[in-house]
């Protein structure tokens, strides 16, 4: 599948290429109309699983090779390209507005055009391209994330999809996770390095992981794990956040928290979320 992202410059097509990046697309940015076709033949030469899917922003900055866009449509899906357009727009005032608080440069405002002109001259470039449009996203009254959700309700089926959960667990000892959005110290917990014959094992083992859920305080924790989770995920999926590291540490990050990591994790796919676990730390001694 390949999916053209044009429209008014201004407009947000960066978000939406970014977007379409966060769910797997093999995304280009002002590409000239010409080399899709290019692109189309290269990606029927190779087994490549990640270019099958691809995502392109062409626009006015193309100059005059943006104006055979039209037909280059024409040409992929007379060859069997399934292609979309999204043609994305806002009103002049909204577009004028963006100009002026990000002082850039409108692409056609140093051919002699004032703003005013500039904007009506794309408009009117634009106009054949917008009737064949699959999709029309007026990001006027959108925020960044509104306008990420918009495009990506084209393509999931559940928007919870354009986020991906990483539960991961360490030990406190070699430093909190950089990268961690969220981070539960479960120190407090029974310590099964104390046990003779769990000290060697891990969280990954049954033994262990019974030992450190065999407390009330550990399934009370677990209980208000899930309910605050429950209340946050959804949240920051509709902020627009395409990555959630949610980091469980214990002292060496090899039982409590590998734990805590796995059993949080298999309860988040229960709710059909892309999860995955990673314990950082568990073959450090």
């Amino acid at each position: 599948m390949f999916v053209i992202i044009t429209g008014m410059s201004g407009s947000g097509k960066s978000t939406a290429i970014n977007a379409l990046e966060d769910i797997g697309f093999f995304c280009i940015d002002n590409i000239p109309p010409q080399l899709i076709p290019k692109f189309a033949q290269i990606c029927a030469q190779v087994e490549d699983e990640r270019i099958k899917k691809a995502a392109f922003v062409t626009d006015i900055r193309g100059g005059e090779m943006f104006l055979s866009l039209n037909s280059i449509i024409t040409e992929l899906k007379d060859s069997g390209v399934s292609v979309k357009v999204i043609f994305l727009n806002s009103s002049d005032e909204v577009i004028k507005r963006r100009y002026k608080e990000t002082r850039r440069l409108h692409p056609l405002f140093n051919e002699g055009r004032d703003m005013d002109k500039a904007v009506s001259d794309e408009r009117d470039i634009l106009a054949p391209i917008a009737e064949i449009a699959d999709h029309t996203i007026d990001t006027g009254l959108l925020s960044t994330a509104g306008l990420k959700a918009a495009v990506l309700d084209i393509f999931l089926e559940r928007i919870s999809d354009s986020m991906l959960i990483k539960c991961i667990s360490f030990g406190f000892k070699f430093g909190i996770p950089l990268d961690a959005d969220l981070v539960f110290d479960v120190r407090f917990l029974p310590n099964p390095f104390y046990i003779h014959e769990l000290k060697e094992k891990t969280g990954l083992d049954a033994e262990v992981r019974n030992f450190v859920m065999s407390g009330e305080v550990s399934q009370e924790m677990e209980g208000k794990l899930t309910e605050l989770l429950a209340f946050l995920i959804p949240r920051y999926v509709a902020e627009g956040k395409s990555q959630l590291v949610i980091a469980f540490g214990c002292t060496g990050g090899k039982h409590r928290s590998v734990t805590f990591a796995e059993r949080l994790c298999n309860h988040l796919k229960g709710g059909d979320y892309k999860v995955t676990a990673f314990h950082r730390d568990i073959t450090k001694k």
